[in-house]
């Protein structure tokens, strides 16, 4: 098969990019040809033979000083010319859509549409959601003081501009709004064949809706199998990842305050760095990678993940248990189907510092159970490249 991967980033930047690459990676491995499409940028390190890629827009500084970025946020005419100049180039079998909103637009699935009707070829448009954009204009479910908000699910966007959920700005909430109802009315994603949701909530959100409900399936996202068989425990528990207050982290620095017994590291970036410094049993170790997170991990107690958003499928709770490594989390979004509640990790509300902190303690003061669950992490399983791939294809065969 001929497939075209597209992202609108074509480095690696986030979690959505991880997935593009080695997604490439394995379908490459299985023997399909596999081309890119994105924005244009020196960092790129994949992309198309027909060089072909659509100009970057710095959305940061803001749409008062950028006259095109108001249109293009929602339409672009630009990455419809620049991907048929791909399509006709390439003549994928397969489009797999990923993070295109605001920078490439779901203008480009009526272009793709537009390509399978004139070749009048089986071209087959899959979408893979990593957040709530179909349904969402701030792609999060959550407003702007960060909590959980469901209010435009039944496709009334104005609640969007009247809460300014879009980064608090009036005129970037009202962009969201109108990208929403433009794509709700439009046909487009009408051309999408099958939505692949990393997480079976997800997929109930999206189902909320008709236009989408008939085109839905969960799969979570796949990640290398590297088990390790045997592991020596510190005296320490871990969150690592983005340390934000969305992310929780602030609710388990109050807890860190109650036990002072216990040692609380921290691994990543965010704004939650800052609240940690009086904080005598909390240490900030930096941003880590590689073998030396892999290290980190697998010597923690447990992990913990408080995250107080409608998480999709976190890589940092799949990991976890992968390197033997209970976690405690919060009962959020598509976390829970990654854990086995009382086998592998805890759940406790979201948000709740007594329910997180009377999880802790049953785990760290109970006899016997960190061990217990340390041991079931073993049998955990999860989607592995082959796994994953034996399903997908079949989604690409429909």
């Amino acid at each position: 098969m001929r497939i075209l991967l597209v992202n609108k980033f074509l480095y690696q930047k986030g979690g959505a990019e991880t997935y593009v690459f080695k997604l490439g990676e394995m379908l490459t491995k299985h023997g399909h040809q596999v081309e890119y499409f994105g924005l244009e940028n020196e960092k790129n390190i994949v992309g198309n033979n027909a060089g072909s890629y659509v100009s970057d827009i710095d959305f940061s500084t803001g749409v008062g000083k950028n006259l095109k970025a108001p249109f293009r946020i929602i339409y672009s005419g630009e990455a419809r010319k620049k991907l048929k100049k791909v399509l006709y180039d390439f003549k994928p079998d397969i489009i797999h859509l990923n993070n295109i909103q605001f920078h490439l637009t779901p203008s480009i699935i009526l272009e793709a549409n537009k390509f399978r009707k004139k070749t009048k070829s089986d071209l087959k448009i899959i979408y893979t959601a990593h957040d709530y954009q179909l349904i969402c204009p701030s792609h999060g479910l959550f407003d702007t003081d960060i909590r959980v908000c469901e209010k435009c699910l039944g496709g009334n966007y104005t609640h969007c501009l009247r809460t300014k959920c879009v980064k608090g700005s009036l005129m970037k909430s009202f962009l969201g709004m109108m990208d929403a109802y433009t794509w709700k009315i439009s046909k487009a994603y009408s051309y999408i064949d099958k939505i692949i949701c990393p997480s079976h909530f997800l997929k109930g959100k999206l189902d909320t809706q008709k236009r989408f409900a008939d085109k839905t399936v969960a799969l979570h996202n796949f990640i290398e199998d590297k088990k390790i068989e045997t592991v020596v425990k510190d005296d320490y528990v871990l969150e690592f990842g983005h340390l934000s207050r969305d992310k929780g982290t602030n609710t388990l620095l109050a807890v860190a305050k109650r036990i002072p017994d216990v040692r609380f590291l921290f691994a990543g970036y965010g704004v939650a760095v800052d609240d940690m410094k009086d904080i005598d049993n909390a240490q900030y170790v930096g941003f880590k990678t590689g073998e030396e997170l892999v290290s980190l991990i697998s010597r923690a107690k447990c992990s913990i993940y408080p995250s107080e958003w409608y998480e999709n499928c976190p890589f940092s709770v799949i990991e976890s248990q992968m390197f033997r490594t209970p976690v405690i989390c919060s009962r959020m979004g598509g976390i829970p189907e990654l854990v086995k509640d009382k086998q592998t990790g805890l759940l406790f509300e979201a948000g709740n510092a007594d329910d997180l902190e009377e999880k802790l303690r049953y785990f760290l003061y109970t006899d016997g159970i960190a061990e217990e669950y340390t041991e079931n992490c073993k049998d955990v399983s999860f989607e592995t490249p082959e796994t994953y791939y034996s399903k997908l294809i079949k989604i690409y065969e429909e």
